[in-house]
């Protein structure tokens, strides 16, 4: 399952890094590719995440989530 997420916040390579951080971190995460200049991340899952547990860690990270949408 992929999952793309519209975050708003970044404005540099260490909020890409910061935010693949975080969501590397969950267990169900296969691959995350995050795109500054588009303001989105590309999430594979291996299972199901919830879209709030996706937003509780970029938020807590220091991002905020606009939309999650499954692809």
């Amino acid at each position: 399952m992929k999952k793309k997420i519209t975050i708003e916040g970044m404005s540099c390579g260490h909020c890409v890094a910061h935010v693949e951080k975080a969501l590397k971190a969950i267990e169900e995460v296969i691959e995350v590719q995050v795109n500054l200049a588009e303001k989105n991340a590309i999430v594979e899952l291996n299972g199901d995440v919830a879209d709030a547990k996706l937003t509780e860690i970029i938020e807590d990270a220091g991002y905020d989530v606009v939309a999650i949408e499954n692809q």
